[in-house]
C-alpha cells in the first residue's frame, strides 16, 4: 500500500483573524489544519475501514456503548450522504486518518468524528472539528452539538478548547456551542478548503496509484 504524507496546511492571515473573532477560544482550531475531504457515498468502505481498525475500547468512546461489527457496517451503510456533511483526513488514497459526521438536526448539527490511533496527537481531530464548524456555519445552523462519555478526554478536550457548553448527566457530557452567523469571509474560506482539497486530488494524482478514490 503506498502511503502519502499528511502534511499540515497553513492558512492565510485573513483566514485566520476570522478563526479568531468568532472563536477565540480555539487556539487548536487556528493552525496548522489538514486537507479535510469531503465524502462521497463510494467512500463508505473506507469509512467502514476506518471505524473496524478502532480498538473496541475506542469504538465505545466514539458511539457511547460497546458495538459490534455488524452495528459499525450497519451504521456505515445508513450513513445519509444527500442530508448530513462525512468529511475525512486522508492517510492514503484507500485509507483515512481521520472521520467525521455531521449530523443535521432541525436548525443544528450533531458532531462525531474519531482518528486512528496511528494519527492522534497531530492536530487532525481539531481540523476536522473546525471544518465541521465551518460547514454548519455557512449554511444557517445555529447550534453544534456533540455528546460524549465522561472518560471521552480527547473530545473533552476539544468541546472545553472550543468553549462549548457542557451539560454532565452521569457518565454522559452534552456539549453546545452557538455558531455564529456566516460572513463574506467565513464562505471563502470554505471555499479556499475546497481549493485546498482540489491540489491535495492533484498532488496525489502526480504520484502513481496515489489518487483518493472519491471526489
Amino acid at each position: 500500500m503506498l502511503h502519502c504524507s499528511i502534511l499540515p496546511v497553513y492558512w492565510p492571515e485573513v483566514v485566520l483573524q476570522e478563526i479568531r473573532m468568532t472563536h477565540p477560544a480555539v487556539p487548536g482550531l487556528v493552525a496548522p489544519g489538514f486537507v479535510v475531504y469531503p465524502l462521497s457515498p463510494e467512500s463508505r468502505p473506507q469509512i467502514l475501514e476506518h471505524l473496524l481498525r478502532l480498538p473496541p475500547e475506542d469504538r465505545r468512546l466514539r458511539f457511547g456503548v460497546p458495538v459490534s461489527e455488524e452495528t459499525i457496517a450497519g451504521y456505515v451503510e445508513k450513513l445519509d450522504f444527500s442530508r448530513d456533511a462525512i468529511f475525512g483526513v486522508r492517510e492514503d488514497p484507500s485509507a483515512l486518518a481521520g472521520f467525521t459526521h455531521v449530523a443535521q438536526l432541525d436548525d443544528a448539527v450533531e458532531l462525531g468524528l474519531s482518528v486512528d490511533a496511528l494519527h492522534r496527537g497531530r492536530g487532525i481531530a481539531q481540523a476536522m472539528f473546525r471544518r465541521a464548524l465551518l460547514h454548519a456555519r455557512n449554511r444557517g445552523f445555529r447550534q453544534l452539538f456533540m455528546h460524549c462519555l465522561a472518560e471521552n478526554a480527547a473530545m473533552m478536550h476539544i468541546a472545553r478548547e472550543a468553549g462549548m457548553r457542557i451539560v454532565i448527566d452521569g457518565s454522559d457530557r452534552d456539549a453546545s456551542l452557538s455558531l455564529p452567523p456566516a460572513t463574506m469571509l467565513s464562505v471563502g474560506t470554505e471555499y479556499y478548503e475546497g481549493q485546498l482539497v482540489l491540489l491535495d486530488w492533484a498532488l496525489r494524482a502526480s504520484v502513481p496509484h496515489a489518487l483518493p478514490a472519491t471526489n
